[in-house]
């Protein structure tokens, strides 16, 4: 069943399907929630699954200001309360891995299942620190040495050359947005969560390395860690049957 929450003036995509206690799937950025078309099959016999799409993805409408973790974080808390929904599990990838993160660390959760998910801030080289301040001076001398219409030519293309896929593909709110996500660190917040976690990972992960996988076993007090050797950040579907085998292992399914 398709639904939607009028969260504030922006309106929540979901779907629900199956019966039971409550599991929540939390996609990535540039995802979707049809990334668990494979997830919900195995679950929907054992549980009512609601398969979110976040503000700005899918179908849902994109924020107004700028968001960042706390506020993604209260749309789905606010989601949570309209559903009626007390104990819930997540199962997450990516940057829904940072909402349930701040989610279970101040609400009563059951379970949580993290599939290569963010919340760890990366290291950085001074190879970025010197790309991200000449492309900031960049854009703010060149309208003074060249004009305004040429200058943002530039910077456009400089921008496209050097940004990531999911930033050059983001409207300038959802660019704003994730870049003040991502370069929030949750790790203060990891201790604090207490339900029994599942780490779900690539060991070829590039976009959020095995390292941080290992950091969140040591910093959350019941999670434990599978490796989908030869995958990368999207192990859930690299490593399909590892995953389902996991699914059922940790949240006990017949």
């Amino acid at each position: 069943m398709d639904a939607s929450y009028k969260y504030g003036d922006i309106e929540l995509r979901y779907s629900v399907e199956g019966e039971g206690d409550t599991i929540i799937l939390m996609h990535g950025w540039g995802c979707d929630r049809t990334i668990w078309a494979n997830t919900v099959p195995l679950l929907k016999n054992h549980y009512r699954v609601v398969s979110i799409d976040f503000a700005g993805f899918g179908l849902s409408d994109e924020p107004t200001a700028v968001w960042g973790v706390e506020e993604y974080t209260r749309s789905i808390e606010a989601l949570v309360a309209h559903l009626g929904i007390e104990y819930p599990s997540f199962v997450a990838h990516s940057f829904g891995g940072r909402v349930a993160i701040v989610y279970a660390s101040r609400n009563a959760v059951n379970k949580l299942v993290f599939a290569d998910v963010a919340g760890v801030k990366p290291r950085r080289t001074w190879r970025y620190y010197y790309k991200v301040y000449s492309f900031k001076a960049m854009r703010y001398a060149l309208p003074l040495l060249i004009g305004r219409r040429k200058a943002q030519m530039l910077v456009e293309q400089r921008r496209a050359a050097a940004g990531s896929s999911d930033y050059n593909s983001a409207t300038p709110m959802m660019r704003a947005i994730l870049s003040k996500c991502v370069n929030e660190d949750l790790c203060h917040l990891m201790p604090k969560v207490k339900a029994p976690v599942l780490l779900f990972w690539g060991d070829k992960d590039t976009a959020t390395p095995i390292s941080d996988a290992r950091k969140m076993e040591r910093l959350m007090p019941n999670a434990g860690l599978v490796v989908a050797e030869g995958a990368g950040h999207y192990a859930m579907l690299e490593q399909a049957e590892l995953w389902r085998a996991s699914l059922k292992s940790f949240l006990k399914l017949d």
